[in-house]
């Protein structure tokens, strides 16, 4: 559990016996609640288990080194999405046109894009949307998934959303590689804005990819965790219960 949607939880709550989260979740689930030093996105694109692959590069008919954003819109029809409204079409325009001033632009989107965003629409297959982020000078959009990933993957994230997350939050604060925008108008065009100046400063390649490394070497691999954890279960509980500075051997 990552997200905190307390409508879900109450569903899966009676029928479990261990809830694990990041330690930098905040909600408290009882004696069921198990906390690790990771991020779920660290399951899959640790570097134990991802590796960028170059190659997308041709797909996407970029340069090597070529600056580009990925932007992501969503469709707001999660459960945990109710009474979300999103980044409003206006500035969804004004900001790919902000952005084209010093990137090129490609849109991830579930909803319909508007007419004048269409050509910006990312074609490659879902498959190698982690090595599009991986090469990426920004990820701009309404995903906290994909602002993990690409914190993860040393590049620089605006996540608008209404209510936030715990993990991208504590990206913020901690590593300064995630920035965190409501989704008022007011916000919105802050995030406009912060877009622009991270594109602007060239050499902040260098600072996001030290920013990674912090991460890298402070957070666990946490599909090695995993593995340890089913494998051993249920005496994994009890180390962990016992002894929960055993978590700090599933690091780099």
């Amino acid at each position: 559990e990552d997200t905190g949607n307390i409508e879900q939880i109450r569903l899966y709550r009676p029928f479990t016996n261990v809830i694990l989260t990041p330690e930098c979740y905040q909600l408290n689930h009882g004696k069921k609640h198990i906390f690790y030093n990771g991020y779920h996105e660290l399951s899959y694109l640790h570097p134990n288990r991802f590796v960028p692959d170059s190659s997308v590069l041709k797909s996407l008919n970029v340069l090597k080194r070529e600056p580009y954003v990925l932007m992501r819109f969503v469709s707001w029809q999660a459960s945990h999405d109710k009474g979300h409204i999103g980044i409003s079409t206006k500035n969804k325009i004004k900001a790919v046109k902000e952005f084209s001033k010093y990137a090129k632009v490609f849109i991830s989107s579930e909803k319909e894009l508007p007419a004048e965003l269409k050509n910006f629409r990312l074609l490659i297959s879902p498959d190698k949307i982690h090595h599009v982020m991986a090469y990426g000078s920004l990820f701009w959009g309404e995903s906290a998934t994909m602002a993990s990933e690409s914190a993860i993957l040393g590049v620089p994230a605006i996540y608008i959303d209404k209510t936030g997350r715990y993990y991208t939050t504590e990206m913020e604060y901690k590593y300064g590689i995630v920035y965190n925008y409501s989704d008022s108008i007011s916000d919105q065009e802050k995030a406009i804005h912060k877009g622009v100046e991270v594109l602007k400063n060239k050499g902040g390649i260098k600072e996001y990819k030290e920013k990674q490394k912090q991460i890298l070497e402070e957070k666990i691999d946490v599909t090695s965790f995993l593995v340890w954890f089913a494998e051993n279960y249920p005496s994994s509980v009890g180390v962990l219960k016992t002894n929960p500075k055993y978590k700090e051997r599933f690091k780099l």
